[in-house]
């Protein structure tokens, strides 16, 4: 019993000393100690790494203010006449509409065709101390009246010269003083992963700043104009509508694209003219007002393995043509499909790129020297080029576009196929007809499933090669009667096989 009672006591004594210990111990005190020196006051040392890290993270303000005071807003108007309510440029995959009309603008009940005025914005940037001005063509194309807005200021803008091909343009502002301006880089020297700066105006924002690395380059996306010219900057930089026109830097500050397109379907992907091919025509735009390239008339494709392997080749390097254009300099200079072009003027082909770069840098009238590798064996061809059709000059494209039907009630816009067209939409040189450029919403074929871009081979069985057969043989059928139109629609990425079908209405 005492024994236990002895336990007991100790238990009880030795809890009550701990207690003691614990509120008296040094460092263990219920309130709060000093830090010690070296946690509130970091030595010097300690310091220098922690300024060392931050130095590390990249800033891109210096950057921003030595670019922002050359990078403009544009305002493009367009007036059309008792016409629809179409922008210029209006093209939604890049561009940002921002004013379809004046309230009160075509009433569907006012019987009287008014003016409509449609507005719309983009971005640019001054490329010289004189006020010249580069910009996407879709951002001022068809408009009647261009702005700029640089600093504080507007001005009215002098189109200088446009390029479909590459959708690039140039204007003209008269500041009456030397003004900032951006230095052109080398987009060749320009490395996946490298940082790049976008700057534009994003949904009206002016003198907005976003950061990303190159994501990929040689991009081609498909857009509505020849595929041939797409060679795009894939960038993760945020372009979103209005960014249009804008540059994409280097850490340099020197300009390296021109951002056009961006993807609606995914985050972070945008798109942007290399600034090598700005390069390439500016003197032209400035000069002339449009672009003249040299013009060979062949399809080409570049070589994988296996086809390397099919045509004797030891590699993939060389671009394989797989049409010649009839009446074309390459047909004229006896080059056929399944030649394999190995060097231009002795420069050594690697890609389709390398050709179509170098052969759209020399003006009509020259000649290049092609060595190509036919069923095995290489042989050297001669080409003197002529001028690329179908292209460049913006204002015959748009009257042309526009060209009223001959015969209204179809509410069809055609023209006759030329060598552009079948290269650019993937036509092949035996298929003839009729290429419709537009449908219009009151056309009777709005139903039947004819878009732009389709080809109206025959009418009522009858073969129609041009736009005057294709109007003699609807004028022959009778009031009353129907319309058969066979009509074939080809994918210009595809084999050349169309697909098919009949579009019927009754004359009126």
């Amino acid at each position: 019993m005492k024994s236990r009672e002895f336990g007991t006591f100790a238990i009880l004594f030795g809890a009550v000393a701990l207690g003691f210990v614990l509120m008296g111990a040094p460092g263990l005190s219920a309130s709060p100690a000093p830090l010690p020196a070296a946690a509130s006051a970091p030595s010097p040392a300690a310091a220098g790494a922690s300024r060392a890290a931050a130095s590390a993270l990249p800033s891109f303000a210096d950057l921003a203010e030595q670019v922002l005071p050359a990078v403009v807003s544009i305002e493009a108007v367009a007036i059309e006449k008792g016409g629809s309510q179409r922008g210029p440029g209006v093209n939604p995959f890049e561009y940002f509409f921002r004013n379809p009309g004046r309230p009160g603008e075509g009433d569907p009940g006012d019987a009287k065709p008014r003016d409509f005025r449609s507005e719309s914005g983009g971005s640019g940037f001054v490329v010289s101390a004189d006020g010249l001005v580069v910009t996407n063509n879709h951002v001022i194309d068809g408009a009647t009246e261009v702005k700029v807005h640089l600093g504080d200021r507007d001005f009215k803008a002098e189109i200088k010269g446009t390029d479909s091909a590459t959708d690039l343009a140039l204007l003209k502002i008269d500041v009456g003083h030397p003004v900032p301006f951006l230095p052109l880089g080398d987009s060749e020297r320009l490395r996946v992963g490298d940082w790049v700066m976008a700057i534009g105006n994003p949904l009206l924002l002016r003198q907005t700043v976003t950061t990303g690395v190159v994501s990929a380059k040689g991009r081609q996306i498909g857009l509505e104009r020849d595929t041939s010219f797409e060679n795009f900057i894939q960038t993760d930089a945020a372009i979103n509508r209005g960014n249009s026109g804008g540059p994409l830097v280097n850490l340099a500050g020197e300009v390296v694209g021109i951002a056009t397109a961006m993807n609606w379907g995914a985050e972070n992907i945008g798109f942007a003219v290399p600034v090598n091919t700005l390069r390439a025509v500016l003197p032209q735009l400035r000069d002339r007002g449009k672009v003249s390239r040299g013009y060979l008339g062949v399809n080409i494709q570049n070589l994988d393995f296996d086809r390397a392997q099919a045509f004797g080749l030891e590699s993939a390097d060389g671009a394989l043509v797989v049409e010649v254009v009839a009446g074309t300099p390459a047909a004229k200079a006896g080059l056929v499909h399944g030649d394999v072009v190995l060097e231009v003027d002795g420069r050594q082909v690697k890609t389709t790129r390398d050709i179509i770069d170098y052969v759209s840098s020399k003006p009509p009238g020259e000649s290049v020297k092609l060595a190509i590798l036919r069923d095995g064996k290489r042989v050297e061809k001669t080409v003197k080029l002529e001028e690329r059709p179908g292209e460049d000059d913006a204002v015959s494209r748009e009257s042309e576009r526009n060209k009223e039907s001959g015969i209204e009630w179809l509410g069809l816009e055609y023209r006759d196929v030329n060598p552009a067209l079948r290269q650019s939409h993937g036509i092949p040189a035996g298929a003839e007809g009729v290429w419709v450029s537009d449908v219009g919403a009151t056309s009777p074929f709005v139903g039947e499933g004819l878009r732009p871009g389709d080809l109206i081979a025959e009418v009522n069985g009858q073969p129609v090669a041009s736009s005057e057969a294709f109007e003699r043989a609807v004028k022959a059928t009778p009031s009353g009667k129907f319309l058969r139109l066979y009509v074939k629609r080809f994918d210009p990425r595809g084999d050349g096989n169309p697909f098919s079908f009949f579009a019927v209405t009754r004359v009126p």
